[in-house]
Formats: structure tokens, sequence, C-alpha cells
């Protein structure tokens, strides 16, 4: 007896002990647009796909052109090609100064989808087998992810500019979500595979 009312008083202690650590995180994860990123599930990988982007000058420099792809989405190499090319991306001249640019390769680096805990991440990690691509349109897992959307929905839709433009179709791209439930397809509507 007195064994099955220690294990129950342990076994209620933690369930308060948990019980109040949560309602005291309530406010902080209920303030924060970005609180999904510091959740982790039972498994120790972060709940969500990839990580925010969350540097102001990479969001600055790089934002004003096109989406500020999330670092999460390209390996470190790739992330490399693409800095030590601003001379001439994708046919225009994107260079920085040097402390600009090196500040911004850094936060690249830090968070590429070869150093993240980000599950999304991981895959696109996983798929390039020392393949180093400066586009994410040409990683092994974007293909993938994507070969089943006709070509049409992009080629023939004035409401896109180009496939490369994740934000317009994932709507929480900006959070760092590509989940497939979040896809609407301008002029298509909701995507359901």
């Amino acid at each position: 007896m007195k064994k099955y009312i220690l294990k129950s008083t342990l076994f209620t202690s933690t369930l308060l002990t948990i019980a109040l650590v949560l309602l005291n995180n309530q406010k902080a994860f209920s303030d924060d647009d970005h609180y999904k990123e510091r959740l982790f599930d039972f498994s120790g990988f972060r709940t969500t796909d990839v990580v925010p982007v969350d540097d102001p000058v990479y969001q600055e420099e790089c934002g004003s052109c096109h989406m500020a792809y999330s670092p999460g989405l390209l390996p470190s190499d790739s992330w490399k090609k693409v800095m030590f090319g601003l001379e001439n991306h994708f046919g225009d001249n994107a260079e920085l100064d040097a402390d600009t640019s090196k500040e911004i390769l850094n936060y690249l680096l830090e968070n590429a989808a070869d150093n993240s805990q980000y599950r999304r991440s991981q895959k696109f990690a996983r798929t390039f087998d020392n393949k180093v691509v400066d586009r994410i349109t040409l990683t092994p897992y974007f293909i993938r992810k994507h070969d089943e959307i006709p070509k049409q929905f992009f080629t023939d839709n004035p409401k896109l500019s180009s496939f490369s433009q994740c934000s317009q179709c994932h709507q929480n791209a900006d959070k760092g979500s590509f989940d497939e439930d979040e896809v609407t397809i301008p002029g298509i509507g909701r995507w359901d595979d």
C-alpha cells in the first residue's frame, strides 16, 4: 500500500510540475510568433519544418529583392556557392560590402540544412550526396516534393512569378512551415495531393 501511495504521490507531483511550467510559459509562448520553433517532440527534433528567417540584415539585404529563404533549405556548401557568386546572382549583380557579406554568410552557415535540428532541413540535407547547387528548386528533396504538381499550374499561371517564390503557395513559409496542408496555389486554390 505504501508503495502505491508513494508512486501515486510522485506521479501527481510530476503532473503538477509540468502544469506549472506550462502555465508559467503560456504568456511567453502566446506573445511570440515563432514559439513553435522552440517546441520539441519526444524524438528531440524541432517540430517546425525549417528555421524561420530572423536575421534583420539578411532579411533586409536579400529579402528586398526576393523572398528571404530560410537558411535551412540549403546545406552549407550551397550557401557558400550562392554568397561567393553574388557578382552574377542569377543574372543580377547583388554584391555586398565585405562586412555585410560575412555577417550574412555566417548566419546562413550557422542555420544551414546540414547544421539544423529542424526535420525538413535534415531531409533537404540528406538528399545531396556531395552535390552543390545554388538553387533550392534544384535540390533533390524539392524536386521530389513538387514532382506531382502539374507543370501548367506554374507555366500557364500569370498569378505566379516563379516556382522559386515559395511564399506564393506556402502560406506560412515566413514562419518556417512548409506543411502540405497550408499550400494554396494562386489562381488554382488549395493543393491536396
